[in-house]
């Protein structure tokens, strides 16, 4: 991967944040088809716990959406499992993009059609993000249990095609987990070829997976307790409505607000996040508990981040 400073002279709300998150991720469905060791909905009870919230509701899909679309807001749906297993997926998506949000989908891409490839791709959905973590079907198989990868391939191709046919805007990227067991050149240099780009994403234990990292390398030095960009750019919402810290807390245990009592601008203005963010901004960050046993902060990157992702898909689209 290309050299990438991960620091910054200055911290503080990114210009494009600064009136509201630049991106709302959301935890969309907590139902999967794969059994990947390495994921920790896998590895927690977390997906019990949503037993009365597996999917989100029109009423709160709804909501977010109205009010991130004037912001051109980037909805990023993932969260808990497979998000076009939720049944109303295309219709909530199509949804977004009127109310002027951006979208960004992150899946295994196993259960894409022709049909709804194209409508999604037709509607403008701001980037595809296969999550395939191999180059070969054999480690596809071990890293991405119950999995087809032949599918797997012909839906990738298949959207680039639709992509390039109809001549929309939509990125193509797929991504790879730096993990033992993956030989990640030889799948990034498999996916180049296909792809508008291949994103290396550093492994994450998320405070459940044991550490199967190939590359624990820092981006941010952990001695010295740099702020973390996610409390700058992003907010984040599960199927409830429920609005916590951050990304990492993916079970929602430090939830703080919701969107169906509190507007999302009013969140992200309100005083949590102003408390959280000047706790960092002092480099007291490890004061806010979530963050003082944060396993992956050292990841976080200023630099290396989805929007640079987004920049080098446009660059080096394949069409």
């Amino acid at each position: 991967m290309e050299q990438i400073e991960h620091i910054q002279e200055n911290y503080g709300l990114r210009p494009e944040a600064k009136e509201f998150p630049m991106m709302v991720v959301l935890s969309f469905v907590y139902v999967c088809n794969a059994g990947c060791p390495n994921c920790p909905y896998n590895n927690s009870d977390i997906r019990d716990a949503y037993k009365d919230a597996m999917l989100m509701g029109d009423d709160v899909f709804h909501r977010i959406a109205d009010e991130c679309g004037p912001y051109r807001s980037l909805l990023r749906l993932s969260g808990g499992g497979e998000p076009m297993l939720h049944p109303k997926a295309v219709e909530h998506i199509l949804y977004a993009k009127r109310k002027g949000c951006r979208v960004g989908l992150i899946t295994n891409g196993s259960r894409f059609s022709e049909e709804s490839l194209t409508t999604l791709i037709q509607a403008g959905v701001d980037a595809i993000e296969f999550s395939v973590d191999a180059g070969e079907a054999t480690t596809y198989a071990t890293v991405r249990p119950g999995l087809d990868w032949e599918r797997l391939n012909q839906n990738i191709r298949m959207a680039v095609d639709i992509r390039n046919r109809i001549k929309a805007p939509t990125r193509i990227v797929t991504s790879i987990i730096n993990q033992q067991g993956v030989d990640v050149d030889e799948a990034e240099t498999y996916w180049r070829a296909i792809v508008d780009k291949v994103q290396i994403r550093k492994f994450l234990t998320w405070g459940y997976n044991p550490d199967n990292s190939a590359d624990a390398t820092p981006y941010l030095p952990p001695e010295e307790r740099l702020p973390c960009p996610w409390l700058f750019e992003r907010l984040n919402i599960d199927s409830r409505g429920d609005v916590t810290l951050c990304g990492e807390d993916i079970a929602f245990e430090h939830k703080f607000a919701n969107i169906m009592e509190r507007s999302i601008k009013e969140i992200w203005h309100g005083p949590e996040f102003t408390r959280f963010r000047e706790k960092h901004l002092s480099r007291r960050g490890n004061e806010i508990l979530i963050c003082s046993t944060c396993p992956d902060w050292q990841y976080r990157s200023w630099q290396y981040n989805y929007w640079k992702v987004l920049k080098d898909a446009e660059t080096d689209r394949k069409s």
